[in-house]
């Protein structure tokens, strides 16, 4: 893999599978089978590729727990629907389907998959074959490349760079005599300097008495001179010349990590030729590109130190890795991964494999050998560096759109669940199973849409429309999405047991509420709330019956009227109720659509017929923003039966200093709320001006699964 050969001398060891370039020789083996060095390299790539951990996906990590959390979501959606909230069989049963429906991992199972394929498909365009999503993922975050020297950053063949004339000699006629003698030479460098005579189409002359000088150079005889070529021991050792004059040149371009080949009579040095394995034209400029996107770059070389800097310093590398031998370029791989990069090597030689398959992520040059494509996970099939590049950026603008649609995938279920469960009930956002299935659609289809983005790819310019596109179809699926929930709403059945109504709507409830007076009874433990009302807001509709009241008629909220029912207490409206609290005679005239609110528990009368009403209790009630708060009057002798244990028949001031406070007790649902949103923490807390009062907290009332759960108790001080 080599541009140059090695010397070999007299008891030193060859290895099996390289190539002699001249001449014959014979060699005693020591190692065979599985221990020739072959066969260690061969073994050192299995190792490598068998000790790397397969690279998990984002979607196999998720699905782990997604599908039995969605299960387990739709499960909960029942149950607190149908036990929690009294809904209907059927309505909790819809609301379990919806979250499964729309749950459908289809987007999550094609956000990887679809970006993938689109992805390599693009590279393959560019001449770059990506083997699947664990290399394509591994170059996403890798910090450092490793190039290596020979047939990768440098064309692996050496050329003529420079010619100089140090005698009557010029240029021309320096390459003519020594393209002449060097076309008879087998040495890669003779070959270079041969090739580069034809390119320039310099006539060549006859050689006489060719000799080749093994390790130091050749010689002939042209025009009746005899002429030598070789390196500085031919010049020196065999033919005595001096080259202090010409040294200075000399070393300036071997500096440069060029080979000079001097060109000299028995007399008198008339020339030199330097010759080097040149940098390829895309060099320069990838590393530069790689610089940019972030990228820690450097050399690899069995070169001495100064040759591997002379070459490095032409691309732009800085570190360099010099004189390292082919078995331990994987050794300096890992030594980089311990120090914690994230390590790719860039290689095209059957020596380069063992580092290919250690690194993170090969890529194998299409130009090399088959063991180098086979480790490597990347292979560029052009010999163009700038594709290493085009890789890099293909690799992280692929994944950057995996994670975009497995946003897409998360984003939608977020939203899509809490409505597929009914959550948003309030603000009039239901979403029917069949409607789920059409919404789950929209989904996996963003999500492709989103990875055929990836065909807008373009090698070093920035894809707008793959930037843009993305943020554009957040706004649409989510405006979509709310827009299936309200035809989806619209459609609902009205037999449910289904409260929906928007938050407006609620909002016009509960300063119903707070408007007008209430009062409370009981059905031996069973609350009736009482409301005197003069007509109702247009945002409250009638699900049956009329809206007016006259005297002794009345209008039953909806989940009050569904108990009544259920009761056999009457059976639609028209019905009468006879000794109805204090009533000789009452008319049931309407029953209230849903409202999800305290409505639902009300029954609503005039003035004349409120008055009349036999009640335990005066309710007041007042509103914490638009949250409906109510306060259960105490007057000595009306505590609810529940919490006759709790409640002492009298409730006197406390005094904490020089500071009065009122006791309070609390229902637990309400309790529970005031303690999330930090106004107290615990028995004894006191608040300061709870709607004009100083209250403190004498106890937490236990649960009763009725409207008293939600209410505050205390005595008539309230200035409310």
């Amino acid at each position: 893999g080599e541009s140059l050969p090695v010397e070999k001398n007299v008891g030193d060891k060859v290895v099996g599978a390289t190539i002699n370039k001249t001449g014959s020789f014979e060699f005693e083996v020591t190692h065979v089978g599985s221990e020739t060095v072959l066969a260690q390299i061969i073994r050192v790539v299995e190792e490598a590729q068998g000790s790397k951990a397969p690279i998990q996906g984002f979607a196999d990590r998720i699905s782990a727990w997604f599908v039995p959390a969605v299960i387990a979501l739709a499960i909960l959606t029942f149950v607190v629907w149908y036990f929690f909230l009294g809904a209907s069989l059927t309505f909790a049963l819809m609301a379990f389907t919806a979250v499964i429906v729309i749950a459908c991992p289809c987007a999550l199972g094609l956000a990887t998959p679809t970006s993938l394929m689109v992805g390599t498909g693009k590279g393959a365009e560019h001449g770059i074959l990506i083997k699947g999503g664990e290399p394509l993922e591994a170059a996403c975050h890798i910090d450092a490349v490793i190039f290596d020297k020979t047939g990768t950053l440098t064309k692996g063949k050496p050329e003529v760079t420079d010619v100089l004339s140090f005698n009557s000699l010029d240029e021309e006629e320096v390459v003519s005599i020594a393209a002449s003698l060097e076309k008879l030479s087998e040495h890669p460098l003779a070959e270079a300097i041969y090739n580069y005579a034809q390119e320039e189409s310099i006539t060549l002359e006859e050689v006489a008495g060719f000799k080749a000088i093994p390790g130091h150079g050749v010689e002939g005889m042209i025009n009746q001179t005899q002429y030598y070529i070789g390196n500085r021991k031919l010049i020196t050792s065999d033919l005595g010349l001096s080259i202090e004059k010409v040294n200075r040149k000399l070393m300036k371009l071997e500096e440069q990590g060029k080979t000079a080949m001097i060109l000299a009579t028995k007399e008198a040095i008339v020339g030199a030729i330097a010759v080097a394995d040149t940098v390829k034209k895309t060099s320069l400029n990838a590393v530069n590109q790689l610089k940019k996107l972030g990228i820690d770059v450097y050399m690899i070389t069995g070169d001495n130190e100064r040759t591997a800097r002379a070459i490095a310093t032409q691309v732009g590398i800085t570190n360099v890795l010099a004189e390292v031998l082919p078995e331990d370029k994987a050794n300096e791989v890992k030594k980089l991964q311990d120090a914690g990069k994230k390590v790719a090597m860039v290689g095209d030689g059957i020596n380069d494999a063992p580092a290919l398959a250690q690194a993170n992520v090969g890529i194998a040059m299409g130009s090399g050998t088959d063991v180098a494509m086979e480790a490597g996970g990347i292979i560029i099939m052009k010999d163009n560096l700038n594709d290493v590049v085009t890789a890099f950026q293909l690799a992280r603008e692929t994944m950057s759109k995996i994670k975009q649609n497995m946003f897409f995938a998360l984003f939608y279920n977020v939203i899509g669940i809490p409505i597929a469960a009914r959550v948003f009930m309030s603000f009039g956002l239901v979403l029917k199973p069949e409607l789920a299935g059409l919404a789950m659609a929209m989904s996996s289809i963003s999500v492709v849409g989103n990875s055929l983005l990836l065909r807008f790819f373009r090698p070093g310019k920035r894809n707008y429309l793959s930037i843009i596109a993305p943020l554009i179809m957040i706004i649409v699926f989510t405006i979509g999405f709310i827009q299936f929930a309200k035809f989806s709403s619209s459609m609902e059945n009205q037999e449910m047991n289904v409260p929906v109504i928007s938050l407006e709507a609620q909002n016009k409830v509960n300063n119903l509420i707070v408007a007008n007076e209430s009062k409370i009874n009981f059905a031996e433990t069973e609350p009736k709330l009482f409301l005197k009302i003069t007509s109702l807001e247009s945002a409250i509709k009638i699900k049956e019956g009329k809206s007016s009241l006259a005297d002794n008629e009345m209008i039953i909220g909806y989940t009050e009227a569904m108990m009544m029912i259920k009761e056999k207490l009457i059976s639609k409206p028209g019905d009468k109720l006879n000794n109805f609290f204090g009533l000789p005679e009452v008319t049931v005239v309407g029953i209230l659509e849903p409202t999800g609110t305290t409505l639902d528990n009300y029954h609503l009368v005039n003035g004349n017929t409120y008055n009349r009403l036999n009640t335990t209790a005066s309710i007041k009630t007042a509103l914490a923003g638009k949250e409906l708060k109510m306060f259960y009057i105490l007057n000595g002798n009306n505590t609810p039966k529940q919490f006759k244990d709790q409640v002492p028949s009298e409730l006197s001031e406390i005094v904490l200093g020089n500071k009065k406070f009122l006791p309070i007790y609390i229902g637990s649902a309400e309790a529970k709320m005031m303690m999330e949103e930090k106004l107290f923490n615990k028995i004894g807390d006191t608040i300061k001006n709870l709607f004009g009062d100083d209250v403190m907290i004498a106890g937490i009332l236990p649960e009763t699964k009725t409207v008293l759960d939600q209410m505050h108790f205390g005595g008539g001080e309230f200035k409310k």
